[in-house]
């Protein structure tokens, strides 16, 4: 029997990821005590971290480290949020949309600079994979690792060979850790769609970094850039 979590545990789950994602460093329960109260003290706070862990929401990268979410955690999190439209950002490759390829890149590297991911984006019918964003994804922490550098290389020309089987999701699709099934990409989340350019032509954007990435801005840039070429 799946056990649901209680509104509290959905709430502490969320804000954990939220920190995580934005801090960088494991969330402890009594920072999380501290910062959004819960109007419950800190031994009950460290209680429900336990349960989270015990149900596999959360991990805790060492004993004495705060939690950060797992692959699980993440993917509650992706599936409650209500993503909108980065209303910024883009206005000014419109200009450039009639020069297909000087485009395709430069909206390449402009979802690179806003998510600081990497952005891979595939033209079928110029045949054109574009890749944006190295310096703005090796700022992470994660790549402080060399192993970790090692195995986003290899995803990345993965990627570059499985990419024309991605044209199936006409809605920007996340994927976590495991769920990368068309390029197996455990250590990293993706964000996947189909669009719809000018002159009846079709592309595909990728949107590829640690699982710690921004998932509510960078599927509102993603929603953005498909509303743009609408």
């Amino acid at each position: 029997m799946v056990k649901t979590l209680t509104i509290r545990q959905e709430k502490i789950l969320n804000c954990i990821a939220e920190e995580y994602i934005a801090s960088k460093i494991p969330v402890s329960s009594k920072a999380l005590t501290r910062k959004y109260g819960f109007d419950i003290k800190p031994p009950t706070m460290r209680i429900e971290f336990q349960k989270l862990t015990d149900l596999g929401y959360l991990a805790q990268p060492h004993t004495s480290a705060g939690r950060i979410p797992t692959d699980k955690g993440y993917r509650f999190y992706v599936d409650n949020l209500h993503s909108g439209l980065f209303n910024r950002g883009f206005d000014s490759i419109e200009k450039e949309m009639e020069d297909s390829l000087g485009f395709f890149q430069t909206m390449t590297r402009r979802i690179a600079e806003l998510t600081s991911n990497l952005a891979i984006t595939y033209f079928p019918e110029e045949d054109v994979v574009f890749k944006e964003g190295w310096d703005e994804v090796f700022k992470e922490p994660e790549f402080e690792d060399a192993s970790f550098i090692a195995k986003f290389m290899e995803t990345v020309q993965s990627f570059e060979k499985h990419i024309d089987e991605m044209s199936d999701f006409n809605d920007p699709q996340v994927f976590i850790g495991k769920e990368n099934k068309v390029v197996l990409a455990p250590e990293f989340s993706t964000i996947v769609s189909k669009i719809h350019l000018p002159k009846k032509k079709e592309g595909v954007v990728v949107i590829l970094g640690p699982k710690r990435m921004a998932y509510d801005k960078n599927v509102g840039i993603m929603n953005s850039l498909i509303k743009l070429l609408q």
